[in-house]
C-alpha cells in the first residue's frame, strides 16, 4: 500500500474513531477528570478563579497542544476543538465551587483519570501516524498527549511531577497503550482487518490502560527503582 493511500485510510479510520460515541464520551470524562483534578491543585494553592481556569486547560489539554505543534499541526486542537475547551472550562468553574466535594471523590476520579491517560495515549499515537510519523515518534506524540499536560500543571504549580513521584503504574500503562495502538495500526495498514476493527481495539486497549492503572492503585504494586547495591 502506498504512503499516500495509507495516510488516506488512516484519516479515513480516525475519523470513524472520533465518531465513536463511546470513545468520545470516555474522552470527554478524561478531559473533565484532568480538569477537575488540574483545578483541584490550583484551589489548594489558593489561586484565584482566572488561575484556576488556567490550570485546568492546561492540564486537560496542554498535551494536546504540544503534540500539534510539534506535529506542525496549528493552530493546535486545545483551542480549536470548541467542544474540548468548554468541558475543561466548566470543570474549572465547578471545581472552584465544589472542590471539597470533589476531594472525596478518589476513586471516580482515578478510573477517570485512567480513561484520559488511556484515550490521550491511543488519540495522540494514531494522530501522529496520521500525519505519517514513523512508530517512534507516535510512540513520544502518545505519550506526550497522556502525560505532558499533568507535567505542565505541576511545574506551574511549583511541585514535583506526578509522572516523576507516583511510583504507581502511571506512565507505563500509556506507554503500553501507545505500543499497542501502533501495533493494531501496522496490522490494520497490512491488510489483516478493516478499520472498524481496528476502533475496537482502540476501545480495547483504552480499558486496558485503564484496568492496569487500578490494579497498580489497588495492590499498590510500584514501579521497580534503581537496584540496591552496595
Amino acid at each position: 500500500m502506498s504512503e499516500r493511500l495509507f495516510r488516506e485510510e488512516k484519516r479515513g479510520m480516525k475519523t470513524a474513531l472520533e465518531g465513536n460515541l463511546i470513545f468520545m464520551v470516555i474522552e470527554y470524562l478524561g478531559i473533565l477528570s484532568c480538569g477537575l483534578s488540574g483545578g483541584l491543585a490550583a484551589v489548594r494553592k489558593g489561586y484565584d478563579i482566572i488561575a484556576i481556569l488556567l490550570v485546568s486547560w492546561i492540564s486537560a489539554l496542554g498535551g494536546g497542544v504540544v503534540r500539534d505543534v510539534l506535529l506542525g499541526q496549528v493552530p493546535p486542537s486545545g483551542i480549536t476543538d470548541k467542544g474540548s475547551v468548554i468541558v475543561t472550562l466548566a470543570s474549572g468553574l465547578v471545581v472552584a465551587v465544589a472542590h471539597p466535594e470533589i476531594s472525596r471523590m478518589t476513586w471516580s476520579m482515578l478510573v477517570t483519570d485512567a480513561m484520559a491517560l488511556g484515550s490521550f495515549a491511543v488519540n495522540g499515537t494514531a494522530k501522529a501516524l496520521m500525519c505519517g510519523t514513523g512508530g517512534m515518534t507516535a510512540i513520544f506524540m502518545g505519550m506526550a498527549t497522556a502525560l505532558v499536560g499533568g507535567l505542565l500543571r505541576d511545574i506551574l504549580l511549583n511541585q514535583v511531577p506526578a509522572v516523576i513521584q507516583d511510583q504507581h503504574w502511571y506512565a507505563l500503562p500509556s506507554l503500553i497503550g501507545c505500543l499497542l495502538t501502533l501495533a493494531s495500526t501496522r496490522a490494520q495498514q497490512h491488510g489483516l482487518y478493516p478499520a472498524r476493527v481496528d476502533m475496537a481495539l482502540d476501545l480495547a486497549i483504552v480499558a486496558l490502560v485503564v484496568v492496569l492503572r487500578i490494579i497498580s492503585v489497588k495492590f499498590d504494586i510500584l514501579v521497580p527503582g534503581a537496584v540496591d547495591r552496595h
